[in-house]
C-alpha cells in the first residue's frame, strides 16, 4: 500500500489528526513537580468533568481530502478521514492489539500461508442517510482486491503489498495493463471471472474468505488491518469505475462508524453517527465536527474560545503556557506520542522547471560523502522546537523504520537491532547521537574536492516545494532554511523555498522538481518489509523508490554508478531477508542489516518522531494505538472530559495504561 505524507504538511496535521496528536507510543512526559493522583483521586476528578457526545476538532486547510475511495487513496489526510465511513476486515485497539472488526475471527493454516477469516452477520452498507443499501459480505473484499490489482481502475495505488504476497496478484496486474482502459474495467470479482480464476482470493460463501499467499506471510493478520471493502453493487450504482474514482460523501456507500453528512472543501466536515453500524456496543460520538483552519495559531484561539476540543501547540504558544505557571493552561500540558517516523528522501533524478535534468544537483546527490556530510552534520534540533520546544530531542530519529513494529523472541524490539548494526550509543534525548562534526566537516571538505572535480558548481542548490500562502507552512521552512545554513554554510550548501498551488503530486512530484522530501510512512503490517519495501530498486509497487528518489530513472555513468551500486546491494538485502520465513529472529536480523546499511550510506536519512504537546479534552490512551495500519484517526471508544485534562491526570492514565499492557 502506499502512503505519504509530506513533513511539512505534518508538523501542522499533528494537531488534526488530533488522532496522530494524541493516540499513540509511551515517550516521556514534560517535567512535573506534582506527583501523580491516585486512582481513586483521578476517577473523582474526572467525574468533574462531563463526556462529549458533540466532537469538534480542527485541521489545517492544507490536509485537505484528495478521494473518497478508500482503496485509492495514498495519504494520511484521506485515511484520518475515511477509516471512520469504512471498515476494515480487523481493527486496531488503544493497546495496538488486531481485534476483530468486520471478521468476527479467523484461522491460518500450519505454515501461515492461507488465511481464513469469518464475516460476520449484521455487517450494513448505509447511504449518507444512514438508509441500508447491502449486506457487506466477503464478496466485496474480492471486489475490493480486484480494483486494487486493476491497473486502470486503480492506477498502481495500494498494490504494493499484495503483487509480492498473493497468489496471482501481480500476474493479475501485469494482466490488466495488456488491456485497454474499456475492457479493465469491465472486469469485476464475480465467480468465474478471470480474476477468480487467477489470484488467491476465494469466497465460499457470504461470510467466508480466503486468502492464499505465495509462501508464508505470518504477519497477514497484521495486514488485514488494511483490507477494506467495496460493493459491486455501488459500483454499477455510480456507473462504473469512472464515477467510483470521481464520488464524494453524499453517493458513496458507507460501512463504518460514522457517515460523513457534511462537505464543504477547505471549509468544514461533519461526521454523523452511523444508526445501523454493527457494533452497537463502542462509544460513539453523535457527530464530529472537522474545521479546516488557515494557521496552528487560528486552533489555538479556537481552543481558547472553546470552539474545538483539542489543539497541538505551536513553538510560541507552548513556551508562553510553559513558562507562566499562572497561564490557565500551564498545568493542562499533554504530550502528543509519535504514530510515525519520518525521513529525508533525496531525488537522485531531479529536473528544474523548464523540464531538463538538474545536473548540478543531481551529480552532487549521487556522491556518497555529500550524502554523509548530511547524515553526521545535519542538526535539526531548532527545526524540531517547531513541534516540541520543550524537549525538542525528543523528536529525535536515528532509524527508518519505528519501534514497536517487531520484536525478536527474547522481546528486543527491531529498532534497537538497527541501532546495534549502526554502532550507535543508546538515545538519552540529551544529545543527537548521530551528530559528528569531525565527520561532518571531514565528508563534505571529501565532496568538494570530489564534486568540483566532476563539475559540480557551489553552493549545491536544492529547492524545498511548500504550499502556497500557508504562513505555518512557510514558518516550518524558514527555520528549516536557516537551519541548513547554520549546519553547512551558504557556500556549500543553497536551500530554496519554492510553492506549488495546490496538488503536491502533479505540480512537484511528478515533474521531479523537488531536491529532497521528508515523508512519514506508517506500516501496513508487523514487519520490516513493510517500510524497507518502499526504497528497493526495479519494483514498480516501491513507493518512494518511483516517486519521490526516482532511483530507477537515473542513468549509469562515472557520477552516478557507486551510488546504483549501493542501491543494488541494499535491494539484494532486502531480497535475501524478505526470503526468511523459518526463523524470525534470523529474519529480523538480516532486515536490521539492510536498514542498517542503508542510513550508514545515507541512500535515506531519518529525521524526525513527531512529539509535540497538546492541550485536549481526549484521553490520549483511550484512542487507536495503530503501529500498523491507518486507523488511528478512528474515532471509537475515545473517552472524553469536557473540563480537559491536566498534565497530572493524563501521567495517572498512562501509569495504568502501561501497567495493563
Amino acid at each position: 500500500m502506499k502512503k505519504k505524507l509530506s513533513r511539512l504538511l505534518a508538523l501542522a496535521l499533528a494537531a488534526a489528526l488530533t488522532l496522530s496528536g494524541c493516540s499513540s507510543g509511551t515517550t516521556e512526559e514534560p517535567e512535573s513537580t506534582a506527583e501523580a493522583p491516585s486512582s481513586a483521586e483521578l476517577e473523582e476528578q474526572e467525574s468533574q468533568g462531563e463526556a462529549i457526545e458533540d466532537l469538534v476538532i480542527a485541521r489545517l486547510s492544507t490536509a485537505e481530502m484528495q478521494t473518497f475511495n478508500i482503496l485509492y487513496s495514498q495519504t494520511m489526510e484521506d485515511f484520518a478521514n475515511l477509516c471512520n465511513m469504512v471498515d476494515s476486515l480487523m481493527e486496531i485497539d488503544n493497546y495496538s492489539r488486531i481485534v476483530p472488526c468486520i471478521a468476527e475471527s479467523y484461522t491460518t493454516n500450519e505454515d501461515k500461508s492461507v488465511w481464513t477469516f469469518q464475516i460476520r452477520d449484521g455487517v450494513k452498507w448505509v447511504d449518507v442517510n444512514g438508509n441500508e443499501k447491502a449486506d457487506c459480505t466477503s464478496q466485496d473484499f474480492a471486489t475490493a482486491m480486484e480494483w486494487i490489482l486493476n491497473f486502470h481502475k486503480n492506477e498502481s495505488s495500494q498494490t504494493s503489498d499484495f503483487l509480492i504476497m498473493l497468489e496471482g496478484a501481480n500476474e493479475y496486474y501485469e494482466y490488466t495493463k495488456t488491456l485497454s482502459e474499456e475492457e479493465a474495467f469491465a472486469l469485476t470479482a464475480e465467480e468465474g471471472s478471470v480474476f477468480k480464476e487467477m489470484v488467491g482470493v476465494e469466497t465460499p460463501d457470504a461470510n467466508t474468505l480466503i486468502y492464499r499467499c505465495i509462501g508464508s506471510r505470518p504477519y497477514w493478520d497484521s495486514l488485514s488491518t488494511c483490507l477494506w471493502p467495496m460493493s459491486q453493487a455501488m459500483v454499477d450504482e455510480l456507473g462504473g469505475p469512472a464515477g467510483v474514482k470521481a464520488m464524494n460523501n453524499e453517493n458513496m456507500w458507507y460501512n463504518g462508524c460514522y457517515t460523513m453528512t457534511s462537505y464543504v472543501q477547505g471549509n468544514e466536515k461533519i461526521f454523523t453517527k452511523n444508526p445501523l453500524y454493527w457494533d452497537q456496543d463502542c462509544e460513539l460520538f453523535n457527530t464530529v465536527t472537522v474545521k479546516m483552519v488557515e494557521s496552528n495559531d487560528t486552533m489555538y484561539q479556537l481552543y481558547q474560545s472553546g470552539e474545538i476540543d483539542t489543539v497541538t501547540l505551536t513553538e510560541s504558544n507552548l513556551k508562553t503556557i510553559y513558562d507562566d505557571p499562572e497561564n490557565p493552561y500551564h498545568d493542562y500540558l499533554v504530550e502528543n506520542p509519535a504514530t510515525g517516523t519520518y525521513q529525508i528522501h533525496f531525488n537522485y533524478d531531479k529536473h528544474l522547471e523548464d523540464g531538463t535534468p538538474d545536473v548540478n544537483w543531481n551529480t552532487a546527490i549521487a556522491n556518497e560523502a555529500f550524502r554523509l556530510s548530511w547524515y553526521y552534520g545535519l542538526d535539526l534540533t531548532e527545526y524540531w522546537k517547531r513541534t516540541n520546544s520543550i524537549n525538542p530531542l525528543s523528536c529525535e530519529n536515528e532509524f527508518y523504520s519505528m519501534t514497536g513494529l517487531a520484536y525478536t523472541s527474547d522481546g528486543t524490539d527491531y529498532t534497537e537491532l538497527v541501532r546495534q548494526e549502526l554502532g550507535l550509543p543508546e538515545i538519552d534525548d540529551q544529545t543527537i547521537v548521530r551528530l559528528d562534526t569531525d565527520k561532518a566537516e571531514q565528508y563534505k571538505q571529501q565532496a568538494i574536492e570530489e564534486l568540483t572535480a566532476l563539475g559540480v558548481t557551489f553552493p549545491v542548490e536544492m529547492d524545498l516545494y511548500i504550499t502556497a500562502n500557508n504562513q505555518t507552512v512557510m514558518d516550518h521552512a524558514r527555520v528549516l532554511q536557516q537551519v541548513y545554513s547554520d549546519c553547512f554554510g551558504d557556500d556549500y550548501i543553497k536551500l530554496n523555498i519554492k510553492s506549488y498551488v495546490s496538488n503536491l503530486i502533479s505540480e512537484v512530484l511528478t515533474p521531479k522538481l523537488h531536491s529532497f522530501y521528508e515523508d512519514s510512512w506508517v506500516p501496513d503490517y508487523g514487519d520490516p518489509k513493510t517500510f524497507l519495501d518502499q526504497e528497493v530498486m526495479g519494483s514498480d509497487s516501491a513507493f518512494y523508490s518511483n516517486i519521490l528518489t526516482n532511483i530507477n530513472s537515473v542513468e549509469e555513468s562515472e557520477a552516478t554508478k557507486d551510488l546504483l551500486e549501493t542501491y543494488r546491494t541494499f535491494t539484494d538485502m532486502v531480497d535475501q531477508a524478505s526470503q526468511i520465513y523459518d526463523d524470525n529472529d534470523k529474519r529480523l536480523q538480516a532486515f536490521a542489516e539492510a536498514e542498517a546499511y542503508m542510513i550508514e550510506n545515507a541512500l535515506v536519512i531519518p529525521s524526525y518522531y513527531p512529539v509535540s504537546l497538546c492541550l485536549t479534552k481526549i484521553d490520549p490512551y483511550s484512542t487507536v494505538n495503530a503501529i500498523f495500519a491507518w486507523q488511528n484517526g478512528k474515532m471509537k471508544n475515545w473517552e472524553t472530559n469536557a473540563d480537559g485534562y491536566t498534565t497530572a491526570e493524563i501521567e495517572a492514565i498512562k501509569a495504568e495504561y502501561e501497567a495493563a499492557q
